[in-house]
């Protein structure tokens, strides 16, 4: 069996709609991408309206998101509940809430398949869906205003069946030269290779104070967001994991092959494919320094600094004229073939590393 590209289905897939593809979640055979034109990315401190004045991290950024990607639409506003939102901050403190969300994806698998998907693979796949969608809170404002939001859980909500996400803008990194920057530079808030302080299963993290808080460069703004998704990410991969059933090092596979392929398909609708693609690469790369300054010998580092994602982004360079074969592959498999073989997803490593 032959991969096909990983290029990300639409978002409608992810956040709860069916797409086409074999795969029923955000990460599935070639769809119609976006063109460049009016819609190409805006970066750095060429200003329209992209950086400017604004005082918070992502409102414009998501306002792009949602000229070139109407299925995903992002409100900034306080999380919501009721009438199919689910808070994140129920996500991750109510099992039970947890469970709605991965019978929702349960009943779209056997709708698609005609059979019940076993429930860790359900349980997989809503996590995926869950992540794909959320890391593009991070990310595009990286990728587009170089700024990254500081968001806790209890900063958003999502109404799978619309489409929708709310989140709350507040605290954010971002470069000397950005126009809401405080002052003198500053390492980001948690450096990304600090131990984590434990607090009891299910607590919300506070929000923190909203404004600017100023890293030194690219590198150190880089460091900052994968510290920034992983403090995010961990109480929901810390939720689903009775769920999923497996262990830490697969979620966190699982949630680099989301994030990856949710903003490697952005950019793509609009017209920064290629860009998305290397910075991704150098964001995951393995052994990438969390500030600016030389890089160590690999030999020298006891594991990779984008801990605890998984190191590589994953793109490949298919061969000349080999339309049917991946240009990623995935960290993680999904499991979807234990609904139906012919459903492997494309660049499954099953496949891809065999």
């Amino acid at each position: 069996m032959s991969a096909h590209s990983t290029r990300s289905t639409p978002v409608a897939t992810a956040v709860g709609r069916p797409g086409p593809g074999p795969r029923p979640g955000p990460t599935g055979p070639a769809t119609t991408r976006g063109t460049g034109g009016p819609t190409a990315a805006v970066r750095g401190t060429t200003a329209t309206g992209i950086r400017g004045t604004v005082t918070a991290a992502g409102p414009a950024a998501y306002r792009r998101l949602g000229e070139v990607l109407p299925a995903l639409r992002v409100r900034c506003a306080p999380p919501r509940s009721g009438r199919g939102w689910l808070a994140g901050a129920d996500l991750v403190a109510r099992p039970a809430a947890l469970r709605e969300l991965i019978s929702y994806d349960a009943r779209q698998a056997l709708a698609r398949y005609g059979q019940p998907l076993r429930p860790d693979v359900a349980a997989g796949i809503g996590l995926h869906r869950f992540v794909w969608p959320v890391a593009l809170l991070f990310t595009l404002p990286w990728f587009l205003e170089r700024r990254v939001p500081l968001l806790v859980p209890g900063d958003i909500a999502v109404r799978r069946r619309t489409g929708e996400l709310t989140v709350r803008p507040g605290a954010f990194l971002c470069l000397p030269d950005d126009p809401a920057a405080p002052g003198a530079a500053v390492p980001p808030a948690v450096p990304p290779t600090a131990p984590r302080a434990a607090v009891p299963p299910g607590t919300p993290s506070p929000p923190l104070p909203p404004g600017a808080r100023t890293v030194t460069d690219e590198a150190a703004l880089a460091a900052g967001l994968r510290s920034a998704l992983a403090d995010f990410l961990t109480p929901v991969l810390d939720a689903f994991r009775p769920e999923v059933r497996r262990g830490p090092r697969t979620l966190w596979a699982m949630s680099t092959d989301a994030v990856v392929e949710g903003l490697w398909y952005a950019g793509g609708l609009l017209g920064e494919e290629e860009r998305a693609r290397t910075e991704l690469a150098a964001l995951f790369a393995p052994g990438v320094s969390g500030a600016s300054g030389p890089r160590e010998p690999r030999a020298a580092r006891p594991a990779p600094e984008c801990a605890p994602f998984t190191p590589g982004a994953g793109f490949t360079d298919p061969a000349s004229g080999d339309t049917d074969r991946s240009d990623r592959c995935r960290a993680s498999c999904c499991l979807v073939y234990t609904a139906r073989v012919e459903a492997m997803c494309a660049g499954c490593p099953r496949v891809t590393r065999g």
